[in-house]
């Protein structure tokens, strides 16, 4: 047998065994498109839109189907039952963090984003009641939010109502209370660490979001062989990961275990209190800081600069939101978080840039802990499961025009703020945003804050401004622009 022949049968065994072992994993899950040797369904998705894919292919299988991203199984939940069927009802068998990779490259199973079982158990844990419990006693996290609105206000206004691109100041913000928690500090919105940390932050979103990145995160054997923008990402990461590493540092030196300061005090705490085997290490807290870090700062900032976005193509809106801001609050104090309840038009706003933005569109993936029967099919214990938060935010039944930006979804007849159940954008069920309360809260009191300070003037007419995010894979990134915020 010549050379030639052995390469063709050894190639013909090899796609054989790869068909028998797709097609046997098959047994039992939902239905889905047929895949192929290797790529599995990969060149039936638009992988610069996925979310998208995802929704044409609900119309053909149903609300949940299956997937093969390469030779793995993925079982996708597409809509509000099926969504909350899982995450919520037996929310704890669904509980597990799906294969990600790029982001288990970096944090290697731990932390709070891509961490399972036991590690994962105890850092959220530990990471709620430490949230909870933030301030020590000094000062409530409302203080400090409010504290930062005044800077943010002041920033805006050294822009002179010249035309500026507002993403490094609305990014400044909340990544400076995610400090306050973290390191109990700030900084100044000119420090050229903070510069280069923005940066960082405001690079991965977007690089996360390119088709790139999710064959990468099929195929992750290619990061070890191939040059490309994954590099940049785990650069990225690398580089926010040792300026913590620099932080720990500075708190071993200084650390008084009788009066913590903040989160990596009480984390040090921690790690003095058990033994070697803990999921309390310098690891883990590095890991556990920098998800904070990163999902605390951009997932923010990215909701403030798409929401002002929207508010200067919906002039009406704005003016809206304007005049309860005047009626409610005035001129002369700071927005508080009891304002709220007499706010619902802007409350109302808020939720909706929420809504319309889907800003992670198909949600951090989760896995099975055990085998489970799910709607009469079989998911085997660790399969994958991706759960279409876009199909729930942008359901048309819940939210009539869902493509449409109207804060009369999130309102009633008689203009009271009216919740829904459908308003998941910090996911739903045991893997829940921890920030989300924090993230609520700088969203009402720094949006309230630059409305009550500033006419929002745009550059071109608002019927000719484009909203279309310009990447749409891990999450939706908005585009650039430019705007003046005019002194009121």
């Amino acid at each position: 047998m010549g050379p030639a022949v052995a390469l063709v049968l050894g190639l013909s065994c090899l796609l054989l065994l790869l068909l028998w072992r797709q097609s046997s994993g098959r047994r039992g899950l939902p239905p889905g498109p047929t895949p192929l040797p290797v790529v599995g369904n990969l060149l039936q998705l638009d992988i610069k839109d996925i979310s998208k894919s995802l929704t044409n292919l609900s119309k053909v299988y149903g609300p949940v189907f299956t997937l093969y991203f390469g030779i793995k199984p993925i079982v996708v939940l597409h809509g509000y039952e099926a969504v909350k069927e899982a995450l919520v009802d037996p929310g704890e068998v669904f509980s597990a963090r799906g294969s990600f990779p790029v982001g288990e490259k970096v944090n290697k199973g731990l932390g709070l984003l891509f961490s399972n079982g036991k590690k994962w158990k105890e850092m959220r844990r530990f990471s709620l009641m430490t949230l909870r419990n933030f301030g020590m006693g000094k000062r409530s996290i409302e203080e400090r939010v409010q504290e930062e609105a005044r800077c943010l206000v002041e920033e805006l206004r050294k822009t002179n109502a010249m035309p500026c691109d507002p993403t490094f100041i609305l990014g400044a913000a909340p990544c400076n209370m995610i400090c306050s928690v973290i390191f109990q500090s700030r900084f100044d919105y000119a420090d050229q660490n903070f510069l280069n940390l923005m940066e960082k932050f405001n690079e991965n979103l977007k690089l996360m979001s390119t088709p790139w990145i999710q064959i990468c995160n099929t195929f992750p054997i290619l990061m070890d062989f191939l040059p490309g923008s994954h590099n940049q990402v785990l650069k990225n990461f690398f580089y926010v990961k040792n300026y913590v590493l620099e932080k720990v540092k500075e708190h071993q030196e200084s650390l008084d275990v009788n009066n913590p300061r903040d989160f990596i005090d009480c984390f040090l705490i921690k790690m003095e209190q058990h033994n070697q085997q803990s999921e309390f290490t310098v690891e883990s807290l590095l890991a556990t800081v920098t998800d904070l870090f990163g999902a605390g700062t951009e997932t923010t900032s990215s909701t403030l600069k798409y929401g002002l976005l929207l508010l200067l193509k919906h002039p009406e809106v704005t003016a809206k939101v304007q005049e309860e801001i005047e009626r409610v609050i005035g001129r002369h104090r700071s927005p508080c978080m009891q304002d709220r309840s007499l706010m619902p038009y802007t409350d109302a706003v808020i939720h909706e840039i929420q809504r319309f933005i889907d800003l992670v569109p198909t949600n951090l993936p989760h896995a099975v802990t055990s085998d489970i029967k799910f709607r009469s099919y079989l998911v085997p214990k660790g399969t994958t499961v991706i759960t279409s938060l876009t199909s729930v935010l942008h359901d048309s039944k819940e939210f009539p025009n869902p493509e449409k930006f109207d804060p009369g979804h999130f309102l009633d007849e008689s203009g009271n703020f009216k919740k829904s159940e459908y308003f998941v954008p910090f996911s739903t069920g045991k893997r829940i945003c921890v920030g989300e309360g924090l993230a609520r809260m700088e969203l009402f009191l720094f949006l309230t804050s630059i409305l009550q300070n500033f006419q929002l003037k745009p550059l071109v007419d608002p019927k000719d401004i484009d909203s279309t995010p310009i990447a749409s894979g891990f999450g939706h990134v908005p585009p650039s622009y430019r705007l003046c915020f005019i002194p009121i």
